[in-house]
């Protein structure tokens, strides 16, 4: 943690374009990537900075570049970020705590996240406002990403009014109506008159996770069935008729209705459906209400719990009804945020079944065009190289916890090519809970100690058992 009392006073800088510095001090400086200065000017005029790369040599002294944000005020509390001076010769020192944060002076209501790596008391903020772009949230196994994740989405539900559906494949979200604490807080009570609806596939109605077969598009049934419209073609066009009758029928008369027809493309058809075992998959909503209908009444939160399915191809069906679903109705402009948590079970460059095919390609058109429609992704996983390019590619957000691997650090700095490459570097050194925010929604790239949650969290990692001791 910067002290402004232990640093040298003979730590200068110099920028020649008002808009990044240069500055060399005696080793003893505490300056580093992603920490914050203040440039004190000829005539008492301050400058806050950001340092981006530090460089030293045993004996020698400390050199390192960074970023002007903006011209102080004269009381501290604002920050004129359109406004930067050049100078040839300037001392720098920490930033105050009141200057950080006039980072976020006029920029409404904030969402608290934790506290600055660099000045622990400090508070961390994100821009609520500016969730309306992709974002791509990435950390190794055990970073505390899903953690961390959950207290930026309690955040959202106390400070907007944004809907958000949680496709939640291990359980992490499914406690979200339950408190923390004992104690309750103006914020826990605040939290806890929000809609959540926590869906779950053996849960009885209201609060089961289903789809409705019928009001899947064609290409989704098909997916379903792995028909292709070439390679399948009489199968694939017995489906196409089915689809005149499968409205006045049942789930259980549908393979009794194609034997009937007794055409080679039925018979074949009905044998499909029933080597699948789709008939009696847990999935379809029958008398339930469907996760979509459920989905456009607007819940402040709707968690969709994929674990619980028997047959690893039913989360593909929930998510694509879903996805599909959003799609189809977005002309109406209505936002929502679409989380996916483990979204490399969904976006996966590397799964090609018809359904991960039907899924990820949705997910690909929504990354390219679903932002001005009020679809904004939010994908939480453990390495960039596991989601399609095509989507990763359209996130504007970073949200990067502990990454040791040079490789992963690489591709997320070509991809996210504004974050300066040194705190993309101090990733592989974060503790569990500490996290490098980059982006729109954040006023410059910072790195975070994450804060602590308010709901509980329903996934925990299980403990290796203890043998105890016997005692003597």
């Amino acid at each position: 943690m910067y002290d402004p009392e232990l640093v040298p006073r003979d730590t200068t800088a110099v920028s020649l374009d008002g808009r990044y510095f240069h500055f060399t001090g005696p080793l003893r400086s505490f300056f580093e990537p992603g920490g914050f200065v203040t440039v004190r000017l000829e005539g008492g005029m301050r400058e806050l900075g950001q340092v981006e790369d530090v460089t030293f040599s045993m004996g020698g002294d400390m050199h390192g570049t960074g970023r002007i944000l903006g011209l102080i005020s004269e009381d501290t509390r604002t920050l004129d970020s359109r406004r930067s001076l050049p100078f040839i010769s300037a001392q720098i020192q920490p930033a105050e705590p009141v200057e950080i944060n006039s980072l976020y002076s006029g920029s409404g209501d904030l969402l608290d996240i934790g506290t600055s790596l660099s000045s622990t008391d400090v508070p961390a903020h994100l821009l609520p406002h500016r969730f309306n772009r992709h974002t791509f949230w990435c950390g190794q196994s055990g970073s505390g990403k899903t953690y961390a994740l959950g207290v930026v989405l309690e955040q959202l539900l106390l400070h907007t009014s944004l809907p958000m559906v949680i496709f939640d494949p291990n359980g992490d979200f499914t406690r979200l109506r339950e408190a923390k604490e004992t104690r309750e807080t103006d914020a826990i009570r605040s939290l806890l008159s929000r809609n959540i609806r926590i869906l779950r596939p053996a849960s009885p109605d209201p609060d089961s996770l289903r789809v409705r077969f019928v009001d899947l598009p064609l290409r989704a049934k098909a997916a379903v069935m792995h028909l292709d419209p070439v390679t399948d073609r009489d199968e694939y066009n017995e489906l196409i008729h089915l689809q005149e009758v499968v409205g006045s029928v049942t789930g259980e008369e549908v393979v009794p209705t194609l034997r009937q027809r007794g055409t080679a493309a039925a018979l074949a058809l009905a044998s499909r459906i029933e080597n699948l075992g789709l008939v009696d998959w847990a999935v379809w909503a029958r008398e339930f209400e469907a996760v979509t209908d459920i989905l456009d009444t607007r819940p402040d939160a709707t968690v969709l719990d994929l674990g619980g399915f028997d047959t690893p191809d039913e989360p593909l069906v929930v998510a694509m009804a879903v996805l599909d679903d959003l799609w189809a109705r977005r002309e109406r402009r209505r936002p929502l945020l679409i989380v996916i948590d483990e979204a490399h079970n969904l976006g996966s460059p590397d799964q090609h079944s018809p359904l991960h095919d039907a899924v990820r390609e949705r997910l690909i058109q929504i990354a390219a065009e679903g932002r001005k429609f009020g679809l904004w992704l939010l994908l939480s996983t453990q390495r960039p190289s596991r989601i399609d390019p095509s989507i990763i590619s359209q996130c504007d957000n970073l949200a990067l916890m502990k990454m040791t691997s040079p490789v992963d650090l690489d591709e997320l700095g070509t991809i996210f090519g504004f974050v300066p490459g040194n705190m993309l570097t101090r990733a592989s050194q974060f503790r569990q809970g500490e996290a490098l925010f980059a982006g729109g929604f954040t006023a410059t790239p910072t790195m975070v100690k994450m804060g602590e949650r308010l709901l509980e969290e329903g996934g925990a990692d299980v403990r290796v058992p203890v043998r105890l001791r016997p005692q003597p």
